[in-house]
């Protein structure tokens, strides 16, 4: 396992079994809560006996970019969408082709099928990706995924006690990151969501839902799995370092493997 950064973004890569440089890619991104750093999630979500290369890259204001709790927490309560989830997916959607272009020639990664996973804001990256159209991903795995930012914000204006003022600005920031909206641009990637049965039903579990829906309409291979006594994260807290996963997790990692391995053809 490899743990170092490219074209400026921290990333672990596991390489595959087989050895084979042609095998499939799976890119996958990490949670804001834990695991919040690539490190910590390649461990919680090892895609255990997937044959494939398997790069998880650290998310902008995460981990060794994270500008310091102080900082981060100031720009979050001032503009939690134009300072926080709005700047992190639009900044990790923007450089990974530049990550992916320094990944692949310095571990001889040849070109081959692509999937993409993430988690929480990582989902959002996910299919931000494949709906940019900056990946041709055969298969998406999301987990407790940001699929719609307003009921995410209104959640947290809830846990927080304040509230948010919607701009035009942070409109078309909710807007673009709509991904039950935007369902019609994931094209033919197939998709699996995977929420916890603990988590929050407005803004996880119910657009999880209406995304399988509106996939299957289009004629798109897309489930959705529930996980029983899971909230919304993936790792015990800080969720920092690497550690052993717990029993949600390794039941996560079957589902992402096992939809993975039949999408990329290695089952």
């Amino acid at each position: 396992m490899y743990s170092i950064s490219a074209a400026g973004v921290p990333y672990v890569l596991e390489p595959p079994s087989s050895g084979r440089p042609d095998a499939p890619l799976v890119v996958a991104w990490h949670l804001m809560d834990a695991p919040r750093t690539e490190r910590a999630f390649a461990a919680a979500l090892p895609l255990a006996g997937l044959d494939a290369w398997k790069l998880y890259p650290g998310l902008p204001l995460s981990g060794e970019r994270f500008p310091g709790e102080e900082v981060f927490l100031a720009e979050m309560v001032a503009e939690p969408v134009l300072n926080g989830h709005g700047r992190i997916n639009e900044e990790a959607v923007a450089e990974l082709p530049g990550l992916l272009d320094e990944v692949r020639a310095a571990h001889g990664i040849a070109d081959g099928p692509v999937a993409v996973v993430g988690g929480s804001a990582g989902a959002g990256v996910a299919g931000g990706v494949v709906v940019g159209k900056v990946l041709r991903a055969r298969a998406a795995v999301l987990i407790s995924p940001l699929l719609q930012l307003r009921p995410v914000v209104d959640l947290l204006a809830r846990q927080f006690g304040m509230d948010y003022t919607w701009t035009p600005e942070s409109e078309a920031v909710a807007d673009r990151m709509d991904l039950v909206w935007r369902a019609p641009e994931f094209g033919a990637t197939a998709v699996r969501c995977i929420v916890g049965g603990d988590d929050d039903l407005d803004a996880f579990l119910y657009p999880a839902g209406r995304l399988r829906d509106m996939l299957r309409e289009q004629g798109v291979r897309a489930d959705l799995r529930v996980v029983n006594d899971m909230g919304h994260a993936l790792a015990e807290e800080p969720g920092l370092e690497p550690a052993s996963p717990t029993d949600a997790a390794r039941e996560v990692d079957a589902m992402t493997v096992e939809f993975l391995a039949q999408e990329l053809e290695l089952a």
